[in-house]
């Protein structure tokens, strides 16, 4: 494959890195965490006039119809300014939607590239894989159907207009679309300081989207995979930027932190880790875009481990780079870390992707 973005793809990032480093302020941070909202409103219409929340709606719906590669640009950019809105959520739940739902949920998320809709997918169970089937069942009852069980560290659920939750049904795995209000949403958050919760449905009635034969859960979990490790690619990105201006401005007996070989070794190592989480990244995107879906698995599963481990060690050493002030709240550093231990949650931790690696080989 060809690494380098087309020129659609380039836009697309320069458009994003241009209005997240102009919006996305330390003290924009801040006052967003000062003040308890769940996420920053203000952002989130810039995105969506700027059309980045449209980006990748199908063309039903008012966007143009762009697809995973695109989706990891954005997620990318995002990551990198720790950007509190829940792109990563809305764009792989509609990117979902767009790919296995009917014409008219398709033409239902037109609200989102305006701004006014927020998307959020329940795909995490206490003690359960990402990839094991559900645990949270469907049935019919009489002309719709029900779903039962819980779902885990749902990102944003309080404030999504509908809640895409994988369900297994006597026919197979499927995917239904879940209004908030008609489950119980129990707060859990995050390190992050995102909103989260936990979900129990009890008889919540539900839209199915797609057939119920496992195909738009598997397709739902390839694409929340993508958006994790594109959003970890940014992060640890953003991380290395400002590690990498503290240790050349920084002064130790007279020299900058960056003319020590101790310190040119260990920033290395996180170049080095960033580097090869984007070659898994890109490639698993990309694949996906190309509609083969194994190889993407594999891509993915590899990004995915990297996230888990070298990519959390890489954070440590940008903390450990800072000394002292990489553990103060008031530096910005702090955001990255916990944003790299979130996400690594989120895929289960180092010892979950080495038995999915294993299983794929």
């Amino acid at each position: 494959m060809d690494f380098n973005l087309d020129e659609t793809q380039s836009d697309l990032r320069d458009l994003a890195a241009e209005l997240l480093g102009r919006e996305v302020t330390a003290g924009r941070l801040e006052a967003h965490e000062a003040s308890g909202a769940p996420y920053d409103a203000k952002l989130w219409r810039s995105l969506a006039r700027a059309g980045l929340l449209g980006a990748c709606l199908p063309e039903e719906a008012g966007g143009a119809g762009l697809g995973p590669v695109e989706l990891a640009v954005v997620l990318r950019e995002i990551g990198a300014r720790v950007a509190p809105v829940p792109v990563q959520q809305s764009l792989v739940t509609a990117l979902a939607i767009a790919r296995y739902g009917s014409r008219e949920q398709r033409e239902a998320l037109a609200p989102l590239a305006e701004g006014d809709l927020v998307l959020t997918s329940a795909l995490r169970e206490p003690g359960r894989d990402l990839g094991a089937a559900p645990a949270v069942t469907a049935r019919r009852d009489g002309g719709g159907w029900v779903l039962h069980g819980r779902k885990s560290t749902v990102s944003y659920a309080a404030q999504a207009s509908k809640v895409l939750v994988p369900a297994t049904t006597e026919e197979g795995v499927g995917l239904f679309l879940v209004a908030p209000e008609a489950m119980t949403v129990r707060a859990a958050p995050v390190s992050t300081g995102e909103p989260a919760a936990t979900l129990t449905l009890d008889g919540a009635p539900g839209e199915p989207v797609g057939a119920r034969d496992g195909e738009a859960f598997a397709g739902l979990r390839r694409l929340a995979l993508a958006g994790i490790v594109a959003v970890s690619s940014g992060v640890l990105a953003g991380a290395l930027a400002l590690t990498t201006e503290y240790i050349r401005t920084r002064r130790q007996f007279d020299r900058a932190l960056a003319e020590f070989q101790a310190v040119t070794v260990q920033i290395a190592d996180v170049y080095i880790a960033g580097r090869a989480l984007d070659v898994a990244v890109w490639s698993g995107a990309w694949r996906l875009a190309e509609g083969s879906a194994e190889e993407a698995e594999t891509d993915l599963a590899v990004a995915a481990l990297t996230v888990t481990d070298p990519v959390l060690k890489a954070l440590y050493t940008c903390q450990h780079l800072h000394g002292g002030i990489g553990l103060d709240v008031t530096y910005p550093l702090h955001r990255y870390f916990a944003w790299g231990k979130h996400h690594a949650h989120l895929l289960g931790g180092v010892e979950a992707r080495l038995d999915t690696i294993g299983a794929l080989v």
